[in-house]
C-alpha cells in the first residue's frame, strides 16, 4: 500500500473507534437493580359505618286513658300470661347483659319488630321511637336528641342515646334491683307516677335507693313488652326518680 494511502486509512480507522465510543446507542447500560418489595402506595379506606338518626317527637303527649293499637303480627296477652311468661323476664336479664356489652345488634333483635322501643329520658319529656335497623346503633351513633326540660332546674337535657339513657339505665340494672309485672314500683315521689301505654304488659325494674341518701336516689324504669308472633319484645322504657 502507498505510505500515504496507509496514512489515510489509519486516521480514518480512527476517527470510526472515536465515533463509536461517544455514540448515543453505544453508552454504558445501567445496572439493573437488585428485586425488592414494593408496599402499596394506597390504602384502602375502610367502609364508613352508618350511623342511626331519629326524629324526636315534638310535644309528646302520654297515653294516658288511651288504648295502644294492635299491630299486624302483634298480640296483647292477659296479664296472668304476661307475668307467668319466662321469655319476658329473659328480656330484662337479655337488656342487663346489653348494658354491660354495649351490644347495639343484640339490643336491635330485642326491639318490637311491629312498633319499636319508645324511649324518654324524663318521664314527661321528649319521646324517640326507635325501630330495629337505628336500634342497633345506639351505642354509638353521636345524634343528639333535646330530651326535654329537667324538673327543678328546667335546663334541658341534650345529648346521644349512649350519652344519656345508657347511663341512666345502667343507674339501675347495675345495681340490685326488684322486678315487679304490671305494677309501677317508685320510691318517694312528688308526683303520681303512672304507666302510660295501656294494653302493653310491663316490669317496674326498681332500685329503692341509699339510707346515707335518705334513699332519694332510688330509681325505677319500667319495661314494656309487645308480643310479636308469640314473643316479647321491647315496647317502651319510662324512667321514674326523686323530683324536687
Amino acid at each position: 500500500m502507498h505510505p500515504h494511502k496507509a496514512t489515510v486509512f489509519a486516521l480514518c480507522l480512527l476517527c470510526i473507534v472515536a465515533a463509536a465510543c461517544n455514540f448515543p446507542g453505544a453508552a454504558t447500560p445501567t445496572p439493573i437493580p437488585t428485586a425488592t418489595k414494593h408496599k402499596p402506595t394506597h390504602t384502602p379506606t375502610p367502609p364508613a359505618v352508618l350511623l342511626a338518626t331519629s326524629t324526636p317527637v315534638t310535644n309528646p303527649t302520654l297515653l294516658v286513658g288511651t288504648v295502644v293499637p294492635v299491630t299486624p303480627g302483634a298480640a296483647q296477652v292477659p296479664a296472668a300470661t304476661f307475668c307467668a311468661d319466662p321469655q319476658a323476664t329473659a328480656v330484662i336479664n337479655n337488656l342487663k347483659t346489653i348494658l354491660q356489652t354495649s351490644n347495639g345488634p343484640q339490643l336491635a333483635a330485642l326491639v318490637s319488630p311491629a312498633h319499636g322501643m319508645a324511649a324518654r329520658y324524663f318521664r314527661n319529656g321528649t319521646v324517640v321511637d326507635y325501630d330495629q335497623a337505628h336500634s342497633k346503633f345506639l351505642f354509638e351513633t353521636t345524634y343528639a336528641v333535646d330530651w326535654g326540660a329537667a324538673p327543678g332546674s328546667g335546663q334541658h337535657k341534650i345529648g346521644a342515646f349512649h350519652d344519656t339513657i345508657i347511663p341512666a339505665l345502667r343507674e339501675v340494672f347495675d345495681k340490685d334491683y326488684t322486678l315487679t309485672c304490671d305494677e309501677v314500683k317508685v320510691g318517694a315521689a312528688s308526683y303520681q307516677a303512672a304507666w302510660p301505654y295501656p294494653g302493653i304488659n310491663y316490669y317496674s325494674v326498681y332500685y329503692p335507693g341509699t339510707a346515707a341518701n335518705g334513699n332519694l336516689d332510688w330509681r325505677t324504669w319500667l319495661v314494656g313488652m309487645q308480643y310479636v308472633n308469640g314473643k316479647p319484645y321491647l315496647y317502651a322504657i319510662v324512667p321514674f326518680t326523686w323530683e324536687p
